[in-house]
């Protein structure tokens, strides 16, 4: 399908190298947007730090780079927009739609990840303070993958955090501000991102920012049940030959490579690729062990 209107992202978080994960999900959301003749974004996420690793905005490129997935116009840099989001914070805050918390961790124990609204009626202790954002909405979407999704974040989750205590600019908010300051249409990621989606739209309807489309792709998850990722000691992407982990890849995306492919060239590779890339064929599950990897990959 062309849709010369589509415009997707690739929102990594500048942590440590890429690894078979991330793959997954730049791989999908690249073939996506190119499947559809659209444009396709690259953005860091680098508003957390403490959290960072020096040169890995970077190698996240080259990388990239290296397994031809190749991005239009100049990479975006959150670090760089701080200024928009406090304004945001700030119109929240004056329209009385946001308010300051400085309830402690130990505090919120009891509530299991809900918030139940301590400070909404004023400060209950002293401190820094968390910005957190009113949520008495119920979000309900069509996730092209995962199918229709449905969430009470009044009762499930409560007011949730947009400005850190330490200062810096929460993920949700960020997220939320650049994908419609970006123009983004469709958003390819992987689920375990799935339950930020309400939060970001939420936010997204209070500013009245367009929405997105949005698909969640399985996350790979290890031998102990728990996501592939730079915490959990996932290996970095491999420097070579490309080709052979583009195919496992696709395999895993439920692309269904042939055989011809392992003899074509990188772009030869992707062409074919973006010409049969089809959702429907991505598993509607919401993790992959890496058991079902093929033997020879170290992930």
């Amino acid at each position: 399908m062309v849709d010369s209107c589509y415009v997707g992202r690739f929102a990594p978080s500048p942590t440590g190298p890429l690894h078979f994960g991330s793959l997954l999900a730049a791989l999908a959301s690249y073939l996506d947007a190119r499947s559809a003749q659209g444009t396709w974004l690259l953005r860091i996420d680098d508003i957390d730090p403490p959290r960072e690793l020096a040169g890995a905005s970077d190698s996240i490129q080259r990388t990239l780079e290296h397994y031809g997935l190749f991005w239009d116009g100049s990479t975006h840099y959150q670090s760089r927009h701080r200024e928009r989001y406090q304004e945001l914070k700030q119109q929240l805050l004056d329209t009385q739609q946001a308010y300051p918390c400085n309830c402690s961790r130990k505090q919120l124990a009891p509530y299991q990840g809900y918030y139940p609204g301590l400070c909404r009626d004023g400060l209950k202790g002293s401190g820094d303070c968390a910005i957190r954002v009113l949520c008495n909405s119920t979000i309900e979407f069509e996730d092209r993958i995962q199918g229709h999704q449905h969430f009470a974040l009044a009762k499930e989750v409560g007011d949730f955090i947009i400005w850190r205590r330490d200062g810096l600019v929460a993920y949700q908010l960020a997220a939320a501000a650049d994908d419609a300051w970006q123009g983004i249409t469709h958003v390819v990621r992987g689920i375990d991102l799935l339950d930020s989606t309400p939060r970001q739209r939420h936010l997204q309807q209070l500013f009245n920012f367009p929405l997105a489309s949005y698909a969640h792709i399985p996350v790979l998850i290890n031998d102990q049940g728990k996501k592939l990722s730079k915490q959990n000691l996932a290996r970095p992407l491999p420097t070579g030959d490309p080709r052979p982990v583009l195919i496992e890849a696709l395999r895993l995306l439920g692309q269904q490579p042939p055989e011809t492919m392992v003899d074509a060239s990188l772009s030869e590779l992707l062409a074919w690729a973006t010409k049969l890339w089809s959702l429907d064929r991505i598993p509607r599950t919401v993790e992959i062990p890496t058991a079902s990897i093929k033997a020879g990959f170290d992930v």
